[in-house]
């Protein structure tokens, strides 16, 4: 093996679960180090995007829906359960489907849902968009906070920061995006990308498919998950998202403003769009003091270096997003150590 310690980043929330839970990393030979990366959705969305969410869900009339994860992401001064606790209309769905039925029920209500997650979840809402359109729903709204993975991946190679050898990418998205989707970040940057699936056999494989391109000076995009991902990737999938949304910068917790990494309304879906419908003015956000969730996402910190973790911070009392969620890797450290 190499002298220098090779610096391996699983970007998918799910793989750092995964990982955690099967004690892959107590198996890694010394001087191989996996960190963990911005591949939780709930994680990466903002602190102002937050805070937004929080203030539409207060306002009349309007019932806000959401993935159970986020409920408890803290925003700058409250959460969507400090805002539910103080009678706010708030609901866990469980998908954005779900949402629609809610406005169709309600039609004297507000219905918004808010929208997170990567490739992956974005074509699903993509969808129920145009079935609302379809539907003539005029009482339904979407928060767009969705997020793009190479362009965050393309941001962390070019970092002068961070120590990242090679990319182990993510299952899902890829099933969406394909691998030609990495081949900027593999070429550009010299940085190779493996896709991997989650079972323990997949994790190792991808590992160790990256460990001979490091040491051998390649530097390409490889599928070790090919049971579910082609080169191509789901091409329809993709054709109903961009028919619906466009690609726009994006505010990520931890990496700031990426461009051309977020998506947003197209002109003639843009009554969906819960932005335009609710005009609110977002203070300047502030940080859970002491919180290095932002430095974990970017993989220059571990849960285990921030002085609050299992301290101050724990799953029934969190500070940071990335104790909040079931992908995050604060979570995953307090969970399996």
């Amino acid at each position: 093996m190499p002298c220098k310690p090779l610096y391996i980043m699983e970007v998918c929330g799910t793989h750092t679960m995964a990982i955690a839970r099967s004690g892959i990393k107590r198996l890694l030979p010394k001087g191989i180090e996996l960190i963990s990366g911005p591949g939780c959705p709930v994680c990466v969305t903002d602190q102002g995007d937050i805070d937004r969410a929080v203030k539409i869900a207060s306002m009349k009339d309007v019932i806000m829906t959401t993935f159970g994860d986020m409920m408890r992401v803290p925003g700058t001064k409250s959460s969507f359960m400090d805002a539910k606790t103080n009678g706010s209309d708030i609901r866990v769905v469980y998908s954005c489907l779900d949402a629609l039925n809610i406005a169709k029920e309600n039609p004297k209500k507000k219905i918004v849902f808010m929208g997170v997650g990567f490739e992956t979840t974005s074509p699903t809402i993509a969808v129920t968009i145009l079935q609302a359109n379809k539907d003539g729903i005029k009482n339904f709204f979407v928060l767009s906070n969705f997020k793009l993975i190479p362009p965050a991946l393309i941001a962390l190679a070019g970092s002068k920061e961070i120590k990242i050898n090679g990319f182990m990418c993510p299952g899902h998205v890829s099933v969406i995006i394909g691998s030609d989707a990495y081949k900027d970040v593999s070429k550009r940057f010299k940085r190779p990308c493996v896709i991997t699936g989650f079972d323990d056999d997949d994790i190792i494989g991808g590992i160790k498919r990256l460990i001979e391109q490091i040491k051998s000076n390649t530097y390409k995009v490889e599928i070790e998950y090919k049971r579910a991902v082609k080169k191509s990737g789901n091409a329809k999938a993709r054709r109903i998202l961009y028919s619906v949304f466009q690609i726009r910068d994006s505010q990520w917790r931890g990496l700031g403003n990426i461009k051309k990494s977020g998506l947003k309304f197209k002109k003639q879906y843009k009554c969906f769009d819960a932005e335009e419908e609710f005009k609110v003015k977002i203070p300047k956000t502030k940080p859970p003091k002491g919180c290095i969730c932002g430095k974990v996402l970017q993989g220059i910190k571990k849960p285990s270096d921030c002085r609050l973790f299992k301290k101050v911070c724990t799953p029934r009392k969190p500070i940071g997003p990335c104790m909040v969620s079931s992908e995050g890797a604060c979570a995953a450290y307090y969970r399996y150590g």
